[in-house]
C-alpha cells in the first residue's frame, strides 16, 4: 500500500472537502424536489469551492433537481468562465444572483434561491413576512428585501442585490421568491426551510379572514435572539442536516453519484 507524502496530503484534503461539498449540494437539490420547492429547471443553489474566492458549484441548466448528482454539478467562476469539463450550460439568471453574493460575502459559502408557492405569495404582499408565529419571529428585523428589477439577466444588477442583502442570511426577492445564504450547505438549507415554512404559516393564518394577532416588539425580538443563539443554531443545523442525509440515503441515494 502506498502512503501519501506530506506534500500530497493538503491536496487530498482539498479533494475530499470538494467531494463532500458536491455531495451536500446535490443532496440539497434532491431535498428541493422532495419538499416540492422545485420550479421545474428554473431554481438554483450554489456553493463556493474550498480554497477559492471566485469558484463555485451550481446546477447544470436543464436538469430537474431530482436528477442532480454530485458529479453533474458545474464549476464556474464569478465571471462565468467554466472551470471544469462539464458540457452543461448554467442558468444566466442564476449566475447573476449567485455570483453577486459569492463575490461580496466571504462568509456566504452557500447560496440558495427558490420560487416556492408560499415564498412567491409572501413576496407579493406589501407587508412582507409578519411575526405571526415563533418560526416567523426568527427572521424578525433580520430579513432583507429586494425590489424586482426584471429577470436577473443584467450583471449590473449584482451590486443592488448585494446592497439589499447586506450581512443578512435571508432575503425576500419581492414579486419573485426567496434567497438564503449560509456558511455551509446545511446552514443555508436550515434558513430556507424555515423561511419557507414561515411563509406557509402566514398564508394559512391569512386564509382565516380575521385580524392577525402580532406579539409586541419585545417578544418578537426576544424570540429572534433565542433562535439566533450561535450554540443553539449550530447544533440545530447539524442535527437537521444529518437527519436529512439519512432520509435521502433511504429514499433517494442517487444524489451521491
Amino acid at each position: 500500500m502506498t502512503t501519501a507524502t506530506s506534500s500530497e496530503l493538503p491536496e487530498l484534503s482539498k479533494q475530499a472537502e470538494l467531494a463532500e461539498l458536491r455531495r451536500d449540494l446535490a443532496a440539497a437539490y434532491r431535498l428541493m424536489a422532495h419538499f416540492g420547492w422545485a420550479d421545474l429547471i428554473f431554481t438554483h443553489y450554489s456553493v463556493r469551492v474550498p480554497g477559492t474566492r471566485s469558484h463555485f458549484l451550481i446546477n447544470g441548466y436543464g436538469l430537474h433537481p431530482s436528477e442532480i448528482t454530485a458529479s453533474s454539478l458545474v464549476m464556474i467562476d464569478v465571471d462565468g468562465n467554466r472551470i471544469d469539463a462539464s458540457a452543461l450550460e448554467v442558468n444566466p439568471a442564476g449566475f447573476t444572483i449567485h455570483s453577486a453574493v459569492h463575490m461580496a460575502r466571504e462568509d456566504a459559502h452557500c447560496v440558495l434561491h427558490t420560487h416556492t408557492l408560499p415564498g412567491m405569495a409572501v413576496a407579493a404582499l406589501e407587508q412582507g413576512l409578519l411575526p405571526v408565529n415563533q418560526i416567523n419571529m426568527e427572521f424578525y428585523d433580520r430579513l432583507a428585501y429586494y425590489d424586482l428589477q426584471g429577470i436577473a439577466l443584467d450583471l449590473d444588477e449584482r451590486a443592488a442585490i448585494v446592497a439589499a442583502l447586506g450581512q443578512g442570511n435571508a432575503m425576500i426577492l419581492r414579486n419573485h421568491g426567496l434567497l438564503t445564504v449560509g456558511s455551509s450547505v446545511a446552514e443555508a438549507f436550515y434558513f430556507m426551510y424555515y423561511l419557507n415554512k414561515a411563509c406557509e404559516i402566514q398564508l394559512e393564518a391569512m386564509k382565516c379572514g380575521t385580524p392577525l394577532r402580532l406579539p409586541p416588539h419585545e417578544v418578537c425580538e426576544h424570540v429572534a435572539q433565542q433562535a439566533s443563539n450561535p450554540r443553539y443554531r449550530a447544533q440545530s443545523v447539524k442535527l437537521i442536516w444529518d437527519s436529512m442525509l439519512r432520509m435521502l440515503d433511504r429514499i433517494d441515494p442517487g444524489y451521491r453519484d
